[in-house]
């Protein structure tokens, strides 16, 4: 059985889990959530892609 996610709503979910659990404030999500935005805008946007895609073929791969 394959279980296929968007990366940005399992960042979104774990966002959400953080701020309801106290570990982390709301100022500082809304930072990061900021320079995630704007650093998909940069140059280096394409390499990110390439790493995270390169990562997340490899554990596809791995079997159980």
């Amino acid at each position: 059985m394959s279980l296929s996610i968007s990366l940005a709503l399992l960042f979104g979910i774990i966002l959400v889990v953080l701020i309801r659990g106290g570990s982390l404030k709301a100022g500082p999500a809304v930072v990061s959530v900021l320079f995630g935005f704007f650093l998909a805008s940069t140059s280096m946007a394409p390499d990110i892609n390439r790493f995270v895609s390169g990562v997340t073929d490899m554990v596809s791969q791995i079997q159980f």
